[in-house]
């Protein structure tokens, strides 16, 4: 790793940790100078402890409405003026709101003559106006205090008491001081930029300069002021493209540029109305508060209604006007069943062929994540799979696909009949995992079929980012070496666990369809066109080129997300996300198609709701929850590294436990250092080749001498309570979400110290030969792991074309529906046969959870690397292997007659292509 750039650390993770950690320092310091005898040595040092925190925490409040830099100047005053007792009331009061989040839910922005928030009912001790949704609009002008105090007061007249929303207006100065307000403050939901403001800040303290690496990676100077307006709008579409974006501008409407026009919601010159444009923010804000399913679905569940249809649970007459099943009618409530229904008129909408409110929720669910089009899943991301493959490929086309991807992913190559090219992801072999396919590996199978003549038939390439375990792909890079080869690649992006990642900017510049977009952009530039004509010059004689080129790239991504797994959803709630630019050529009918066949009729409308109002949160919370679930992440992991008790038994793996160093250019190693503290990883999201999702957190736990199954089951579920995802076996999976809590962390944290003592004592109990055994089993977790096989080949039987990679799973699959086509060989048995030169094929999907993908596929050779592996499994669940009967394999009968037939139509094939 030698000359490569050091991360940049801090002793915070995230700038919201640092203000609460402040805060809380803050209240410590001056309930105790409360209790200070004056004229101490204690006084003078509280005091001063005082002054440097109150310091520290205006660089930071200058970007929040509340408490914002009101609060902080009172606080001077009130130390400055000796009022210990009020200092220590204002900053409790002040500390205990921010822990509660109470700042940013409802509080109507009322202060006193002060400046002090005013937002708690004396009478009941809670929030005033509770039911109104409270936000921030950002300013950024050049103000002075007086421009400052007058805007405050004209916008706070136009308030309306009846508003559902209200909001608190935070001004900065500055273009720098605007975006760092966008990236530290999520309550900031509109902004609006006034005139030409100065590029450069004069606020950036080092306090908070590791917090902002992406604002003091832009470099402006060169840009006119009176273009900076335009270009921060801008940059908000790209970091927090959820806001309404308004400008205030002096500029002729005939010269301004269409971007401007495109890229502002709305423009405004300085003779109209403030009145408009605070019409015009809550107008806006209402907008993507609407959730039109889910508001007709409340709607309907209200109307009073006949039922001679389907399903007499419907309004729950079935449920509350029985004797038996009443408890199931109070245990879910009466809403449940006044909202299910089977209608598709009233109101209400069709899945399968939309026109009302379901084709919006939909379309708004498209602009939330970015996509051309956006389609709604009810039966889960498996059958959102096989959706997109059976929609745009036939039998007889190659999809190159990772080996060790979902099922859903093989059964649909099985229901479309096209030809799988397997692609080995690096294993991870110390820790029972695999990796992610390297970039070199794509290219070079693609090389490899280009060479055969086999490229025409290449349609799709199929990768899971991000993986079980948090592996994330540098997915404009990929798309970009792939295009160079292949310029009309569709991509499916199996985004299951990966669906929040398109609401915090550090992330989303590794999904699909911000990729999408991007690469689309830059490859219509001409820029790009001379960089790819100055490339193509300097090209050696038969030197392939990495760059697409322009005239004939094509940008068609599609990803497939389980919005239920890490955003709010009902289980099975799934979405399928297209950037296709030739879609409405050539798939959309047959799109259409595939999801009427695999859709079902009677959806589930709660399910459907439920997608249509996690939009909505994704919208107005998805920054906050996001980051906060990253960084409950990053706390945990820290915990783990800095407890001693902790470490002694579990470790978290990082960066480069799980990515060899020719992947990590950036250099990063690791998240956290006990010694160095956070190291920031902006820069390695950028540029490595793989990532690392934090909130993915894999807890080595071989020196506990537990399995992973074992440690998920009789110890974290079956003692504790806690359910978690995946094991292998000597790990376990946790993750964390946006509904993951700081209560729940801790918990975590309190059940893995109260295992580690029971270990302790465990082993402190045992005596010679019981020790022995026990070390013995520590060592087979931590050194003698299984080496992980990676895909063997297609039997010469099931080969698309004879030493061509492809295979023709669907006629292996086939093929063994026929039972005396098979035979059942125990492992052992497997193992023998194979020493002793018998060629073996499976006939079915053989799937060991953990790791949840098929190790073996119909028409595959089973490999003395893949025995090996099976008989060392200690799990208890294997899909398409049954211990008592053995393994599924082909008859050798069966093999011989197949490989003729399958060179009989290499023949035919031939003469048809020479003909």
């Amino acid at each position: 790793m030698a000359g490569k750039k050091k991360a940049v650390s801090a002793p915070y993770y995230s700038i919201g940790q640092l203000r609460l950690d402040n805060w809380n320092a803050l209240k410590n310091e001056t309930e105790d100078l409360s209790h200070c005898r004056k004229g101490s040595a204690n006084e003078t040092s509280h005091r001063k402890n005082i002054d440097r925190l109150l310091h520290d925490l205006s660089c930071v409040e200058q970007y929040f409405a509340i408490p914002g830099k009101a609060i902080i100047d009172k606080l001077n005053r009130s130390l400055a003026n000796r009022e210990h007792g009020v200092l220590a009331h204002i900053v409790k009061k002040t500390t205990r709101q921010l822990i509660s989040d109470f700042y940013s839910g409802n509080p109507y922005s009322v202060k006193d003559d002060d400046g002090e928030q005013l937002e708690v009912d004396t009478v009941n001790d809670t929030p005033l106006n509770t039911r109104k949704n409270y936000f921030e609009v950002l300013f950024l002008e050049n103000l002075n205090s007086v421009d400052e105090t007058a805007l405050h007061e004209k916008l706070r007249e136009l308030h309306d008491p009846n508003d559902q929303f209200t909001y608190n207006v935070t001004i900065q100065h500055s273009f720098q001081d605007a975006l760092i307000a966008l990236f530290f403050n999520p309550n900031i939901q509109a902004v609006v930029v006034r005139y030409a403001p100065p590029y450069r800040s004069t606020n950036i303290k080092p306090l908070i300069k590791p917090y902002i690496q992406n604002v003091l990676n832009i470099n402006l100077d060169q840009v006119p002021e009176a273009e900076l307006g335009p270009k921060i709008g801008e940059l908000i579409s790209q970091f927090r493209p959820e806001l309404d974006t308004y400008y205030v501008t002096d500029t002729a409407l005939g010269n301004l540029k269409d971007s401007t026009l495109n890229t502002f919601r709305r423009i405004y010159y300085r003779k109209e109305d403030l009145q408009e444009l605070h019409l015009a923010i809550i107008r806006g804000i209402r907008e993507r508060y609407n959730t039109p399913f889910f508001s007709a679905l409340k709607e309907y569940s209200q109307k009073p209604t006949g039922i001679f249809h389907a399903m007499p649970i419907s309004r729950g007459n079935s449920v509350f006007k029985t004797k038996w099943i009443k408890d199931f009618g109070e245990f879910y409530g009466r809403n449940m069943f006044l909202a299910e229904t089977s209608s598709t008129t009233g109101g209400m909408d069709s899945l399968l062929q939309p026109t009302g409110p379901l084709k919006k929720a939909q379309e708004m669910a498209s602009k939330a994540y970015g996509s051309q089009r956006t389609f709604f899943v009810t039966n889960g991301t498996s059958t959102a799979n096989k959706i997109v493959l059976q929609a745009l490929v036939e039998p007889g086309d190659l999809v190159m696909i990772d080996r060790d991807c979902h099922k859903s992913h093989h059964y649909g190559l099985v229901l479309s009949g096209a030809y799988p090219v397997y692609l080995d992801s690096y294993p991870i072999e110390k820790y029972s995992i695999y990796g992610a396919v390297p970039l070199e590996q794509i290219t070079k199978k693609l090389l490899e079929l280009k060479a055969a003549g086999r490229l025409d038939k290449v349609k799709m390439l199929l990768l899971t980012n991000c993986t079980f375990d948090g592996m994330v792909y540098n997915v404009q890079r990929v798309m970009e070496r792939v295009l160079a080869i292949k310029p009309d690649m569709i991509f499916l992006w199996d985004e299951a666990w990966f669906a929040f990642a398109g609401f915090t900017y550090t992330y989303k510049q590794r999904t699909g369809m911000f990729s999408a977009n991007k690469l689309h952009d830059k490859y219509q530039s001409a820029a790009y066109r001379k960089q790819y004509k100055d490339h193509i010059k300097g090209l050696k004689a038969g030197e392939e080129s990495t760059l697409p080129d322009p005239d004939k790239v094509r940008i068609r991504v599609y990803s497939t997300q389980s919005t239920h797994k890490t955003l709010s959803s009902f289980r099975q709630g799934s979405m399928v996300h297209i950037w296709d630019e030739d879609f409405r050529k050539k798939a959309e009918s047959t799109f259409l198609e595939a999801y009427m066949t695999h859709t079902s009729t009677s959806p589930n409308y709660q399910m459907l709701a439920s997608l249509d109002v996690g939009r909505r949160q994704v919208q107005f919370e998805g920054y906050e929850m996001v980051e906060r679930s990253v960084e409950l992440a990053m706390v945990f992991r820290a915990k783990v590294v800095d407890n001693p008790l902790l470490s002694k038994y579990f470790d978290v793996l990082t960066v480069k436990d799980f990515i060899p160093d020719k992947y990590r250019e950036s250099g990063l190693n690791e998240y956290y250092d006990s010694t160095a503290g956070w190291n920031r990883m902006e820069d390695s999201w950028e540029k490595d080749e793989f990532m690392l999702d934090p909130t993915k957190i894999t807890l080595f736990i071989g020196r506990t001498g537990i399995d992973g199954d074992t440690f998920k089951n009789k110890y974290l579920m079956d003692q504790y309570n806690i359910q978690i995802n995946k094991t292998s076996r000597n790990s376990v999976l946790f993750m964390t979400n946006i509904g993951t809590t700081r209560g729940s962390v801790a918990y975590l944290t309190k059940v893995l110290l109260k295992i580690a003592r029971q270990l302790d004592e465990h082993y402190e109990s045992l005596n010679k030969r019981e020790k022995e055994i026990a070390d013995a089993h520590i060592k087979s977790l931590t050194r003698d792991v299984p080496p992980l096989p990676d895909f063997s080949r297609f039997h010469s039987s099931f080969l698309a074309v004879p030493g061509v990679p492809g295979g023709n799973l669907r006629a292996a699959y086939f093929l063994a529906y026929h039972e005396e086509n098979c035979e059942y060989i125990s492992m052992l048995d497997c193992k023998d046969a194979l020493d002793q030169g018998r060629e073996m094929v499976a006939s079915s999907f053989v799937i060991p959870y953990p790791p949840g993908f098929p190790v073996l596929v119909p028409g595959q050779v089973v490999s003395k690397e893949i025995i090996r592996f099976m008989l060392a499994l200690d799990v208890s669940e294997i899909h398409g292997y049954r211990a008592d009967l053995g393994l599924r394999v082909f008859r050798e009968s069966v093999l011989n007659r197949q490989k003729t037939a399958t060179a009989m139509g290499a023949m035919g094939l031939a003469k048809k292509n020479n003909k």
